[in-house]
C-alpha cells in the first residue's frame, strides 16, 4: 500500500502545528506495539508481511531519508547501514534486503531501533523549529501519511503472525465491543447517468494516484446499502461457492484449487459452527458482522454468484459524494468490523472493511510520475492489482479521504478487505440478493 503526494495539494501550516501532527502519529505508532513482546515483534509470517520492529525501523528511515539527508548540513546519520537494511524498495538509493528474509534481522535490536527513532525524532524536532520551508512541510506529510499506512500493516500483519501460531494469542487483551442490531435489510440506492468529476480535488494532502481531478461517464447504477455480511457470505458457500468454476475468473479458480479455499481467511469450521480469528484471539462467528479478509477473486465470485458486480472504483466514489465522512477507524479501538445500524440511507462505506472495486490500478488521464525519489512511491505499482476504497477499522481517520485508492494483488486476503455489491440501471423496489 505505497503511494506518494500530490504535491500542489498539501496543506501548510506554522511549525508548532506540525510538531504536533508529527508526535500524535508517531506516538500512535507506539500504542499499537506496547503490548507486543520483542519476540513478537521479530516474527514474518509470509513474504508479504514484515516484522512490526521493521515497520518500526523503515517509517523512521522515511524521515532520515527524505528530509534528514537532503536538508541537514552535515547531518550525521544515527547508522550509515541503515540506508540499505531498512531500504522498502527505493532502488535510486541502492541496493536492499530481500523483503522476504526481514524475519532474520536479530540486529539491530529492538531497543537500538528505538533509539534510532529517538534520534532521528529529535532532528525532525529541531529542524522544523529552525526551517519550515514548505517543500520540508511537504515531505513531512508525505512521511506522516506513509507512517499511517505503516500503522495498518502493524496490525495486519501481527494478526497473521499470531494466526499462525498454533497457541492463536490475541493481540487486544479484551473482547470486541460488538453491537448486536441484527442484519438490516440490503437496499438498493440509485445513481443517474452523467457526468461525474472524479479525483482529489485539492483540498488538503492526496497521494499522486488520486489526480489528476477529471471527467467520466458514468451509466446509470444502483450500489448496496451496507457491506455484505458474514451471514449472506456462509449462504453462498453452502450453494458450493468454492466448487462451482462458473462463478470465478480462471486465476481465482486456479488459487481456489491451488490453496484449497473453502472460506475466507481466519474463518474455521468446529462441527456445525464457525469461528473467526480476529485481534483478540478466535471468537464465535458474528452472522451480522461485514465479511471480512476476502480476496478480489472471493468478492468477484460472491457477486456473481448474487446476480450482482462489485462496483468500479468511480461509481463508488460517486456514492461516497453523498455520505459524510465518518466511520469505524482505528481511533475506536475495535479493529475489528462492526454491524451495520438500523438507519435508512448508505452505511459503512467508510471504515469496517476496505471495498473491493471492479477497477484495475491505473494512472488517471494526464498523471505524470513525480520527479526524484517520490516518483518511486507509486507509480511503478500501477500493474497487476486492484483498487479498493473506503478505509478499514484499522485505518486512521485522519489519513483518509473520499478520492483514497489502495491497492492489493487480486489474491491477497490478509488485509481488512470486504464486499459491497452493485447493480446496472435501477432495481425494483424491494429488490434483495
Amino acid at each position: 500500500m505505497t503511494t506518494a503526494p500530490d504535491m500542489q495539494s498539501m496543506s501548510l501550516s506554522l511549525p508548532y502545528n506540525w510538531l504536533e501532527r508529527y508526535a500524535e502519529v508517531r506516538t500512535q505508532t507506539l500504542r499499537l506495539v506496547e503490548t507486543l513482546t520483542p519476540d513478537d515483534q521479530m516474527v514474518q509470517s509470509m513474504p508479504e508481511a514484515s516484522p512490526t520492529k521493521w515497520h518500526i525501523a523503515h517509517t523512521t528511515w522515511f524521515f532520515e531519508t527524505f528530509i534528514l539527508k537532503p536538508y541537514v548540513r552535515d547531518y550525521i546519520p544515527f547508522d550509515a547501514r541503515f540506508t540499505a537494511l531498512f531500504n522498502s524498495y527505493y532502488k535510486r538509493l541502492g541496493n536492499h534486503p530481500d523483503r522476504t528474509i526481514r524475519s532474520t534481522f536479530s540486529r539491530p535490536t529492538l531497543d537500538q531501533i528505538f533509539l534510532y527513532r529517538n534520534y532521528v525524532d529529535d532532528d525532525i524536532r529541531d529542524l522544523l523549529h529552525h526551517d519550515a520551508s514548505p517543500r520540508i512541510l511537504q515531505l513531512l506529510e508525505l512521511g506522516l501519511n506513509h507512517e499511517q499506512q505503516h500503522q495498518e500493516l502493524i496490525i495486519t500483519d501481527i494478526k497473521h503472525a499470531f494466526w499462525t501460531n498454533p497457541l492463536r494469542p490475541g493481540y487486544q487483551p479484551n473482547q470486541i465491543r460488538s453491537v448486536e442490531w441484527g442484519i438490516p435489510s440490503l437496499t438498493w440506492h440509485y445513481f443517474n447517468e452523467g457526468i461525474y468529476e472524479v479525483g482529489h480535488d485539492k483540498g488538503g494532502f492526496a497521494f499522486d494516484n488520486e489526480s489528476p481531478r477529471h471527467f467520466t461517464y458514468i451509466k446509470p447504477f444502483s450500489l448496496a446499502s451496507r457491506l455484505i455480511t458474514n451471514k449472506e457470505y456462509l449462504t453462498f458457500m453452502a450453494d458450493g461457492g468454492y466448487r462451482r468454476p462458473e462463478l470465478w475468473l480462471s486465476d481465482a479458480w486456479d488459487h481456489v484449487c491451488a490453496h484449497s479455499w473453502n472460506a475466507p481467511l481466519y474463518w474455521e469450521q468446529v462441527g456445525d459452527e464457525w469461528t473467526q480469528f480476529t485481534c483478540r484471539g478466535t471468537l464465535p462467528l458474528n452472522l451480522s458482522e461485514p465479511v471480512c479478509h476476502v480476496s478480489f477473486y472471493e468478492a468477484d465470485a460472491f457477486a456473481r454468484w448474487a446476480g450482482a458486480r462489485l462496483p468500479t472504483e468511480f461509481e463508488w466514489e460517486v456514492a461516497a459524494d453523498s455520505t459524510e465522512l465518518s466511520g469505524n477507524f482505528l481511533e475506536d479501538g475495535n479493529y475489528h468490523p462492526r454491524t451495520a445500524g438500523r438507519q435508512t440511507g448508505l452505511q459503512q462505506i467508510f471504515g469496517d472493511t476496505w471495498e473491493w472495486t471492479a477497477s484495475p490500478y491505473s494512472a488517471y488521464p494526464g498523471y505524470c510520475v513525480p520527479e526524484g525519489i517520490e516518483g518511486e512511491y507509486n507509480g511503478k505499482f500501477m500493474c497487476n492489482q486492484m483498487v479498493l476504497r473506503g478505509g478499514s477499522c484499522i485505518t486512521p481517520v485522519s489519513h483518509m479521504r473520499k478520492s483514497y485508492r489502495n491497492y492489493f494483488p487480486p489474491h491477497m486476503r490478509w488485509q481488512f478487505s470486504g464486499i459491497r455489491l452493485a447493480h446496472d440501471g435501477r432495481l425494483p423496489i424491494g429488490a434483495t440478493l
